[in-house]
């Protein structure tokens, strides 16, 4: 990929000498541990024993859908919360639930985080700069910042690889699709927009993007190829997520006809064939497991906000819990690499605040995806 510099974007004076001092790296911050805040607890609706990790007393987030909080081979969490006063992120321990903080930005975005491919470093947002760190030394590298005139909009995805992060820019109407190189900072223009843009999500090959257009599911290409809209049934593109082999595109559909509910549906790419794969009680987001065999749904069910497991062979769902959000768009539910446990997020106490549940006597372990 030829990346672009600042010059070929337009940039003014201001933006070439910000972006020639992208590179610039930070002290290394202090490590400095912070308690457990765990609480386990049964269910009131199955009785399943839950475990809320983070105290709702202040504010805790999983990484956005397309990004990476779970290490791979388990062990820690990366996760944005503002116990320490302001927005940082810290790494929670599985076993004991100790939290490290690791950073200590002025103006943490709490929605646009990122653990890399490799579980040895991670990425955020500090306003409009974003940093690379290494979770070994926690020195932090300033990798690309947003160009004087735009915004950052919400969207923030990795790539499988962890070489790319896609992000979303806006200015005087116009909506830019960007990719920017982990490694580098060096960005490139996908694609430019008179409306909003959203979720975009690099996929496991490389000259591919998922995002979301005018309530449509869209297919970008990262060398200046034309975009591509996927004919999927009319009605609303809620979510969607690429299959480990980039072949499939799984994604939750909200029907245009009054009174149908919202199914998860899957476009094969080489053939252009929609197909069915289940319909949900009113899932609002949800989640695969590494094979694809399982699916985690938050319900936007007002009288049942539940957390549910569906199977694909089956088609049935399985009640796990209470989430209990305030908007089950934003539960995140995510399962671990292996298919053990599940977690979300929720504000059903106070504050929005991680929960944890094992799942390994309800659904066949999986292998880590590499």
């Amino acid at each position: 990929m030829n990346a672009r510099g600042p010059r070929d974007r337009g940039w003014t004076r201001r933006s070439w000498l910000a972006w020639l001092i992208a590179g610039t790296r930070v002290a290394a911050q202090k490590r400095r541990l912070w308690p457990a805040e765990r609480v386990p607890y049964a269910d009131p609706a199955t009785e399943f024993q839950v475990e809320r990790l983070t105290d709702p007393s202040h504010s805790s987030f999983l990484a956005p859908p397309h990004a990476r909080s779970l290490a791979r081979k388990g062990g820690f969490l990366l996760v944005a919360s503002d116990r320490a006063g302001t927005f940082q992120l810290f790494r929670l321990e599985e076993r004991s639930g100790q939290s490290e903080q690791l950073t200590e930005a002025k103006a943490l975005d709490p929605y646009a985080f990122t653990l890399t491919a490799d579980d040895d470093a991670f990425c955020y947002f500090d306003g409009d700069t974003l940093y690379r760190a290494s979770l070994g030394n926690l020195k932090a590298k300033a990798i690309y910042r947003v160009p004087e005139g735009w915004q950052r909009e919400a969207g923030f995805g990795l790539s499988p690889d962890g070489k790319y992060i896609a992000l979303v820019e806006s200015r005087a109407g116009r909506w830019s699709l960007r990719l920017i190189r982990t490694s580098n900072g060096s960005a490139m223009t996908v694609l430019e927009r008179p409306e909003a843009i959203r979720d975009p999500a690099p996929g496991p090959r490389e000259q591919q993007i998922l995002y979301l257009y005018e309530d449509s599911l869209w297919l970008a290409r990262r060398r200046g190829q034309a975009s591509e809209r996927l004919q999927v049934p009319p009605g609303r593109v809620l979510q969607a997520y690429w299959s480990a082999d980039g072949r499939r595109v799984l994604y939750l559909h909200q029907p245009a006809e009054k009174g149908k509910l919202s199914a998860i549906r899957e476009y094969e790419l080489s053939s252009n064939r929609d197909r069915l794969v289940a319909t949900t009680s009113q899932f609002a987001s949800f989640a695969a497991n590494a094979d694809e065999s399982v699916f985690l749904g938050a319900s936007a069910s007002v009288a049942s906000p539940y957390l549910l497991l569906l199977l694909r062979v089956t088609r049935r769902e399985l009640t796990l819990c209470e989430h209990g959000a305030r908007d089950a768009r934003q539960v995140r539910p995510t399962f671990s690499a292996d298919s053990r446990r599940i977690y979300f997020q929720s504000d059903r106490e106070g504050k929005p605040a991680l929960y944890r549940m094992n799942v390994e006597r309800l659904v066949e372990p999986t292998d880590s995806v590499p």
